[in-house]
């Protein structure tokens, strides 16, 4: 019996793949269509894909055009090539702006480039770009039902760039770069005001501003001192319980006997 079921879908698979090769080969193109959108119904999508590859050309113009188009990128979308799918996307979007899919499909493209958007401390441009697309995607369909979902993916995107943007500015300030660790934190509570690290970016300007005052030429102490105290100022208020508070306390103790040293110099 097992030698039997074995020999029943060898026999289903050889025939299914015999089918396939002659639809490559074969000019009847409705055939093909429509073979094309059983595979793809039935989860053969490479297949699926080969098929209606070959024939978008010959139906362009036609009523059948478009959902060759459609297809085409979920094929992409569905075997995971996601940026391919995403540029399938907005070609169908820039083709048929009109098109009762084009809503899915705007949604789709800004989709795949979120789920294809990488890791934090690699090149971001897929993840603005995925923010771009789900921007406009919001400002055409402002009350659509994917309105709370497109959010979250957002606010997941702008964490991404939150973080490498935060990864930047920490490796200046283990480099002890701290001129260059100072302007990238400053532009890191700038650009991403609601930051998950930011009580330790704050903590890491201080102390880039602290170091700067400490080992600064004479004539710069004064100034950075005081730039010093005042970031003090701001991290205690926003943090007045912070883990960082002792270091930071005793970091404050050594402006303030400087500055009323030079005080009394003066």
């Amino acid at each position: 019996m097992k030698k039997v079921l074995v020999f029943l879908v060898a026999s289903v698979f050889l025939a299914s793949c015999g089918e396939y090769q002659q639809l490559l080969k074969s000019t009847d193109y409705q055939l093909i269509y429509k073979k094309a959108i059983e595979y793809y119904n039935e989860g053969d999508y490479q297949k699926a894909q080969n098929l209606l590859d070959g024939i978008r050309t010959v139906f362009s113009g036609t009523n059948k055009a478009q959902n060759i188009a459609y297809y085409r990128a979920f094929c992409s979308y569905n075997m995971k090539d996601y940026e391919l799918a995403s540029g399938l996307f907005k070609q169908f979007i820039q083709t048929y702006p009109e098109s009762s899919f084009a809503e899915e499909c705007l949604f789709m493209m800004g989709f795949c480039d979120y789920m294809a958007s990488p890791k934090p401390r690699l090149d971001q441009s897929l993840t603005d770009r995925a923010l771009s697309e789900f921007q406009l995607y919001l400002n055409r369909y402002p009350n659509s039902m994917r309105k709370e979902r497109i959010n979250e993916y957002m606010d997941e995107l702008r964490d991404k760039l939150s973080y490498k943007a935060y990864l930047s500015a920490r490796n200046y300030y283990q480099r002890e770069y701290y001129k260059a660790a100072t302007v990238s934190l400053q532009n890191c509570l700038k650009d991403y005001p609601n930051s998950k690290y930011r009580e330790e970016i704050m903590y890491m300007l201080f102390m880039s501003k602290y170091e700067m005052a400490v080992n600064s030429v004479e004539d710069k102490k004064l100034e950075r001192y005081n730039n010093a105290e005042e970031e003090y100022y701001y991290f205690a208020e926003e943090y007045p319980n912070s883990k960082y508070a002792p270091e930071l306390e005793k970091r404050y103790a050594e402006i303030e006997a400087y500055l009323e040293n030079y005080n009394f110099e003066e």
